[in-house]
């Protein structure tokens, strides 16, 4: 196998980036065994490329090389790794369709949406290039008669990072630009679905500078990479963005060796309408918040509360607005891509059937298309009732729920009524109101009036099981950070 994985007539300016190898210690590794699995167009089902599938003993030797590349990268000058992290964000930006169009053949997602996470994903490596230098030693009080009280930020040591598919590069840079800027060494795991992104910038980074072994990319089957760097001691911290099913898992198994954790998990949105909110606003932001990576986000809105003496009149414009959305392959940028998989595309059958035999109405949609095996059109249910699967689970996929509601406190009841945590959105112009919903909400980020709220200098995360910890911001750098306290007698 060689490595360049996707076919030469695939219109990228720089093969260099198309890597079918995994990156270990500053190599790019062919599995030990000599496997490999392949990667395919979603839009399609077209061949894209074989990549290693790396074995159990490769996960192992990739730490080594990280933990073996600690030392030097941790005693780094905070200014150096700046320097370093600020080269990476630069040739991103240099690569921008590159990476964009890789994207687009591995994941699907319109060509629009995929310059716009590239934006996205170098941000965290700018971000985190100027927080490199900014962890200082803080004074504290001291309690004790001569003694001189400090507490140090230290690099936890070696990291292991598991990212998505449904935001390949994005997810990757929150994580790996906050540990190596803390000075940690790092060990990722990409979705087997979309390796090339990954890949890509392991190129980039090795360009920039990154020294051996503080940034390794194993790709392979994740059961097979992941668990021994949960079992491993060596491996201090893990970051994992992905369903809640599996952040459970990996929750126990990290268990034994006392890891310390960054869990991104699942997400099941309410959206919530009150009649004084402007309607057109609404049903704009609404369409975003929706229909963004043909549902399949973890901010998706999954089930949409209209108040209502509105609730007819919000459903009928949605309802426009979603039927003159298009769809199509990624690279033709439509409204609406291809799912990510055959299961995706069985769950929101699932979702709709089930819905639909609960007495809910099918608006418009509920469908395969026939531009390939993994479209489904974009679908909205009305009158949906609480106890529809749809109301109860992560959708993952382009089918809305709509239901109404009467008084406040019923829908913030409604609304906390789900194990998931991650964001709610509020449509409303009683600044007293939005105040209560804020505050009574019991998810990690509340958006008002608008859809867009993340970026590199907020704390990304939810409550309940819709994860732990928070990326994004300087707390997303202290999560690979140890406190150490120093106290010394002057006496």
């Amino acid at each position: 196998m060689l490595d360049t994985a996707i076919p030469s007539k695939v219109d990228i300016s720089d093969k260099r980036l198309l890597r079918s190898f995994a990156y270990m210690g500053g190599k790019w590794c062919a599995a030990s065994d000599g496997a490999t699995f392949n990667v395919t167009d979603p839009a399609n089902g077209a061949f894209l490329g074989e990549v290693a599938q790396m074995t159990a003993a490769d996960a192992t030797l990739a730490v080594d090389g990280a933990q073996a590349a600690f030392a030097g990268w941790s005693m780094t000058l905070p200014q150096e790794r700046s320097a370093i992290l600020r080269k990476w964000f630069d040739l991103m930006l240099a690569h921008k369709e590159d990476l964009a169009r890789i994207m687009v053949l591995e994941q699907g997602k319109p060509i629009s949406e995929a310059r716009g996470e590239i934006d996205y994903a170098a941000s965290f490596v700018e971000f985190y290039a100027e927080e490199a230098k900014r962890p200082n030693i803080e004074g504290v009080t001291s309690h004790l008669h001569d003694a001189e009280v400090e507490l140090w930020l230290e690099p936890v040591g070696v990291v292991a990072l598991i990212t998505p598919w449904n935001f390949p590069s994005a997810m990757l840079t929150r994580k790996a630009a906050a540990a190596l800027a803390a000075g940690a060494t790092v060990v990722a795991h990409p979705s087997q679905e979309t390796p090339f992104s990954a890949l890509a910038l392991a190129e980039l980074a090795e360009r920039a500078g990154v020294p051996a072994g503080v940034f390794n990319v194993v790709t392979g089957n994740a059961p097979t990479i992941v668990e021994p760097w949960t079992q491993d001691t060596r491996v201090r911290a893990l970051s994992f963005t992905g369903s809640t099913e599996v952040g459970r898992l990996l929750y126990g198994q990290c268990a034994g060796t006392v890891k310390k954790l960054v869990m991104e998990l699942g997400g099941h949105a309410p959206v919530i309408v009150f009649a004084d909110a402007n309607l057109d606003e609404a049903v704009d932001e609404v369409m975003k918040a929706k229909w963004a990576t043909s549902g399949q986000d973890c901010l998706g809105a999954n089930r949409i509360y209209v108040e209502r003496p509105v609730y007819d009149a919000f459903t009928a414009r949605f309802a426009e607005a979603t039927k003159a959305l298009t769809v199509g392959r990624g690279m033709d940028d439509p409204d609406i891509g291809p799912l990510m998989n055959a299961r995706a595309v069985a769950k929101q059958e699932e979702h709709v059937a089930d819905a639909i035999e609960k007495g809910a109405k099918l608006v418009t949609g509920g469908k395969r298309l026939a531009q390939g095996d993994l479209f489904y059109a974009p679908t909205i249910l009305t009158d949906v009732p609480d106890d529809a699967a749809i109301m109860r689970e992560e959708t993952f996929g382009p089918v809305a729920a709509i239901t109404h509601f009467d008084t406040e406190d019923e829908v913030i009841t409604r609304a906390n009524d789900t194990e998931y945590g991650l964001v709610a959105y509020v449509h409303a112009t009683d600044p007293r109101r939005i105040y209560r919903l804020s505050r009574a909400l019991q998810y990690g980020m509340v958006a008002v009036n608008r859809t867009k709220v993340t970026g590199a200098p907020i704390p990304f995360g939810g409550t309940k099981q819709s994860g732990l910890g928070r990326e994004g911001a300087r707390r997303g750098m202290e999560e690979f950070m140890e406190i150490k306290y120093v106290c010394r007698d002057w006496a």
